[in-house]
């Protein structure tokens, strides 16, 4: 594959709020999903005050084949004092959003969930304020590990499908799927219509426009409400390599075609990441305004 074209230029990380969050991270022995999986926007984000926490440590029980994660079988359980560390470290900073996401462990019971729950929990007690997005595992489709996420009342739940239905046997671990990662999304809609869901797709591995286009089609039947769409970097040398690096025209058409089929907010660009900050500030507004509507009147 040839060199990465000019659009693809990350800004160095630095800045006085970068190094603060790094040393309050490292602190606390928590992980970001920012520095684990070499995300190019960590400069930009972190330097701008926000940060996606990586919970259940920083070994992965699935081997995508596009996550620099580092994937085998994680010999610690779950940290319990972890929920209270990501709730402290989130009340020191001084944010309106955050994102929460993890690895998977399916070696421990119900995936984690209630260990996710319970962050999400503790987050809301110290932080009133925050709005909170998280990006869970597929929890292997269990109904009741999803229920314990939706019950925990955060403001976005996220789930990735990554790729499009074509290439996701190649691309995922063979315990995630297409249509696994679609019923998820179509299960926290079940239960709670009015909960907000996200999804986010790479291109750059193969695919046609039509399959991107299918792949969308999908989410919006699933009920997805926020979609992000970013260019996949290869992460290193065992990784599967870039087939493209999508034009930046592409991805504006991409934009509107989903903008078209439904979705509430579409992100689309070459270093658009799931959690990235530029959405953000849109989201946040369709949160509050629908909370404030759906709120009782006194």
């Amino acid at each position: 594959m040839e060199r990465k074209p000019e659009w693809l230029t990350v800004v160095p990380s630095q800045g006085e709020n970068y190094l603060r969050l790094k040393e309050l991270f490292s602190g606390l022995s928590l992980h970001t999903v920012c520095e684990e999986a070499h995300c190019p926007n960590v400069g930009e984000c972190w330097g701008g005050g926000t940060a996606t926490l990586m919970l259940m440590g920083d070994m992965c029980s699935r081997a995508c084949r596009f996550c620099m994660v580092t994937p085998g079988k994680p010999s610690k359980g779950l940290d319990e004092l972890e929920p209270d560390n990501v709730a402290f470290a989130l009340s020191q900073m001084d944010l309106s959003y955050v994102v929460l996401t993890s690895v998977d462990r399916d070696d421990v019971p119900d995936g984690g969930a209630s260990h996710f729950a319970k962050t999400i929990t503790k987050v809301r007690e110290s932080s009133p304020g925050m709005l909170v997005e998280v990006l869970i595992p597929d929890f292997q489709n269990d109904l009741d590990s999803v229920r314990k996420i939706v019950e925990a009342r955060p403001d976005v739940i996220a789930h990735n499908i990554e790729t499009t239905m074509f290439l996701s046997d190649r691309v995922r671990d063979p315990r995630a799927s297409y249509w696994q990662s679609l019923s998820v999304l179509k299960t926290v809609k079940k239960l709670d219509r009015r909960m907000f869901t996200k999804s986010s797709i790479m291109v750059g591995l193969g695919e046609r426009e039509e399959e991107v286009r299918l792949a969308m089609v999908h989410l919006r039947e699933a009920g997805v409400d926020f979609l992000t769409l970013g260019q996949y970097l290869r992460p290193s040398g065992r990784h599967l390599p870039v087939k493209e690096y999508v034009k930046p025209e592409t991805f504006d058409a991409y934009k509107r075609m989903g903008e078209e089929l439904g979705f509430r907010y579409v992100a689309s660009g070459p270093l658009v990441r799931s959690s990235y900050r530029a959405g953000e500030f849109f989201i946040r507004s369709i949160v509050r305004q629908t909370t404030a509507i759906n709120e009782p009147q006194t």
